[in-house]
């Protein structure tokens, strides 16, 4: 990205708060390389605060190993941290973590030629710590618009975990089943144990992911991507 515009020889600062075409914002972006987290939601800068370890940065790892399982035994299936997202001309998210589908197998989202996610990826997760509102209300709406087919919030604070999944152009949150299971509708095998990943259980996040990896519906979702790359 090109660098940009510049006032007595030194380029305009990203600041949060600006209110910034997509385009002006990769530029002050890109010239901010100390910067590692800027969203252009709305059209509106907002930059991440200092980013504690207990009430952010480990839930994140957790969440990032969970469908980490998940890329790992589907293929086709594309994870990213922090990757920008180029969703329509005045929002330009960094989410926690996305899965997406390549689009050689039907993915709503491509790789641009300079490396960035254009398009909405089919699932989001976000963790909210203080940004609770944001990711509940603006960041929510932009995603929905988008059709972002599902979409995970972890309010660490509150301790509640909500998923979404868009359904006729609205969000409506799955719920889990008797032992606190939610499974995904749009990565068939893709479970995880709200109560175990609340509770920092990671153990037996993982023993669900690996059932859900095992259960046929996932078997079955990996033939369709086969199928889907070999015409």
């Amino acid at each position: 990205m090109a660098v940009g515009r510049l006032i007595e020889g030194k380029s305009l600062p990203l600041e949060n708060g600006d209110r910034l075409s997509r385009s002006e914002f990769e530029r002050r972006y890109a010239a901010m390389p100390h910067i590692k987290k800027a969203e252009l939601i709305e059209g509106v800068v907002y930059m991440a605060s200092p980013v504690r370890f207990e009430s952010h940065g480990e839930p994140h790892s957790l969440v990032i190993a969970w469908l980490g399982c998940y890329r790992a035994a589907t293929p086709k299936v594309r994870l990213a941290d922090n990757a920008t997202v180029r969703l329509d001309t005045d929002n330009e998210p960094q989410p926690d973590a996305l899965l997406r589908l390549d689009e050689t197998v039907g993915g709503q989202s491509r790789i641009s030629d300079d490396g960035y996610i254009e398009g909405a990826p089919e699932l989001i997760a976000e963790v909210a710590a203080s940004s609770a509102s944001y990711d509940l209300g603006e960041k929510l709406k932009v995603y929905r618009r988008n059709q972002v087919r599902e979409y995970i919030v972890w309010e660490f604070y509150e301790n509640k975990l909500t998923w979404f999944r868009w359904i006729d152009g609205e969000y409506v949150a799955l719920q889990p089943d008797e032992s606190g299971i939610i499974r995904s509708e749009v990565f068939p095998g893709l479970w995880l144990a709200v109560p175990a990943l609340l509770a920092v259980d990671f153990a037996q996040v993982l023993a669900v992911a690996q059932d859900g990896l095992q259960a046929p519906e996932h078997a079955e979702f990996m033939a369709r991507l086969s199928g889907a790359n070999h015409p």
